[in-house]
């Protein structure tokens, strides 16, 4: 759908005063990479299973970030992502630019490598081309040598399609970059370098001569960033830490790019894993030693703070998150739980989002449904809110505005079998099959409310719920959960269980998140 977002003023880490604070990106944009092309810097992060997917964010100052779009209209293959797979689909994408086009290269654990491409950032992009078929194959990256004309990938593995792990190979590839010219050979086994483990993540570049591979070991809320460097690409490659915890908050500073200034500084954008947030985004310095070798952060440790890169003076900006939906259209923020299918969002000419009450088997489990529309968690304390009015014409047609994980809460409308609407709040810890009531339902006259989610700290939500007579709490707290890679998402959704007629539509109005700092 065409983008249709209010900016919001988020947690922007601009502090206007000339410097910047960490995360820059304070929400789920796991596994970042970067290119810069001209004054411009471009990012995408990992997308699992939602759609569309390979969000493309915007930046002249690698401080300030705006979403621009995405590359990835569907996930291929479409039958495989017809339901949610919320830990599946696009992992840890590489993007870069040659020969005048965009190429994003990404790891789909379950079948393979594939890359898209587009002379324009803003697309069209090409549709997804499988380069290597295979299971366990993630983490993919390529480079073209612009001296020798020759082109390679790099790529890690995940144990849990292929049996292995800990390594990563690389192929020579034709420099259109459809296709592998070898079988691969391993460049890295870090089952022989003592104290490392779950190495993964590779980005691959030249630079002063030296092949080099920056790549994460450790795991993800405990790990480390590593170096390696190699005359020849087919090594041998000697290892280096190049950033870590060390005595600072910043777990596992891990997994990300690097990129240079036009005016030749370096800097390094990463994640560090926040639980329920997911993978929020730093950015640090990056000098070159004496020895050669790359020095990230404060001498090898994450900044907290630190002074903006030399590049022009951009206003204070993060992606968008708020949503009018103007003429029916949601913004670039929202991604469904699958692959969408017509029917789900209908068209019409005023303000507000009508989402069609899909009917389902899985209605009473929201992790089941592919038509709920999200967005990721904001890190800083906030209020979400959100006015809705159901318009269902079925019993037990349902709306409202959830936080999804693996154990999710939701508060919204119901109708009744006598046509009457309730207020209702449901959740399901993440054992459970099946949603329970959290606090008993009430009347909503008109079939109208304002929703409202308070967070706080530790992604604690308190529901609140307006149907004419002020806002009043709903139910207990509930903390908020990851899945195993993605962090938490908010949510809205309209559904009904099974059956064959129609069953009416919901309307939301006035999508706001309002945070705390």
């Amino acid at each position: 759908m065409t983008a249709s977002a209010t900016s919001a003023p988020g947690r922007p880490g601009d502090l206007g005063d000339g410097t910047y604070r960490n995360p820059v990106l304070a929400a789920d944009w796991s596994d970042p990479d970067v290119v810069r092309v001209g004054d411009d810097f471009y990012l995408t992060a990992s997308s699992f299973g939602r759609a569309p997917g390979l969000p493309l964010l915007h930046s002249r100052d690698l401080v300030n970030w705006t979403l621009i779009g995405h590359a990835l209209d569907r996930l291929e293959p479409t039958e495989s992502f017809a339901a949610p797979r919320h830990d599946c689909g696009v992992w840890a994408p590489s993007i870069r630019h040659h020969d005048g086009r965009f190429w994003i290269f990404w790891g789909d654990p379950d079948h393979g490598v594939f890359q898209v491409n587009s002379p324009d950032i803003r697309g069209p992009w090409s549709a997804p081309h499988l380069v290597k078929e295979g299971k366990g194959l993630i983490d993919a990256c390529p480079l073209w040598d612009e001296e020798s004309g020759e082109a390679y990938l790099v790529h890690a593995w995940a144990k849990s399609r292929s049996g292995v792990k800990n390594r990563l190979t690389g192929h020579r590839m034709s420099p259109d970059g459809r296709e592998l010219l070898d079988e691969g050979r391993v460049l890295i086994d870090a089952d022989l370098i003592p104290g490392w483990f779950t190495l993964e993540g590779p980005k691959l570049y030249l630079h002063d001569g030296w092949f080099w591979i920056l790549a994460p070991a450790g795991g993800v809320e405990t790990g480390w960033q590593g170096a390696f460097r190699a005359r020849n690409f087919h090594g041998p490659y000697e290892q280096r830490i190049v950033l870590e915890q060390g005595d600072t908050d910043v777990n596992g500073p891990h997994q990300g790019g690097w990129v240079r200034t036009p005016a030749g500084d370096d800097w390094f954008l990463h994640f560090q894993q926040r639980g329920a947030y997911g993978r929020v985004v730093h950015l640090q310095p990056l000098r070159w030693g004496a020895d050669g070798w790359p020095v990230i952060g404060d001498d090898g440790a994450p900044v907290a703070v630190h002074k903006k890169p030399d590049l022009p003076a951009q206003p204070a900006s993060s992606p968008a998150t708020d949503d009018d939906f103007p003429g029916g259209r949601h913004g670039r923020q929202w991604q469904w739980s699958a692959n969408p299918r017509d029917g789900w969002a209908t068209s019409h000419g005023a303000d507000g989002l009508r989402l069609a009450c899909v009917r389902s088997a899985d209605a009473h489990d929201l992790r089941r449904l592919p038509h709920v529309l999200t967005q990721r968690l904001p890190l800083t304390p906030c209020t979400v809110e959100v006015g809705l009015r159901l318009d269902a014409t079925s019993a037990e047609a349902r709306a409202g505005l959830a936080v999804l994980g693996d154990a999710f809460g939701w508060i919204g409308l119901e109708r009744d079998g006598d046509g009457a609407v309730r207020l209702v709040h449901r959740f399901a810890e993440s054992v459970a099959e099946r949603e329970r009531d959290a606090e008993h339902p009430r009347a909503a006259p008109g079939g109208t409310a304002r929703l409202r989610i308070d967070i706080t700290d530790g992604a604690r939500c308190r529901f609140w719920a307006d149907t004419g007579d002020g806002l009043r709490p709903s139910g207990p707290v509930f903390a908020a959960t990851p899945w195993r890679w993605v962090g938490a998402l908010l949510g809205l959704f309209a559904t009904a269980p099974a059956g064959r007629d129609g069953a009416g539509t919901a309307l939301f109005t006035h999508f706001r998140i309002t945070t705390a700092d």
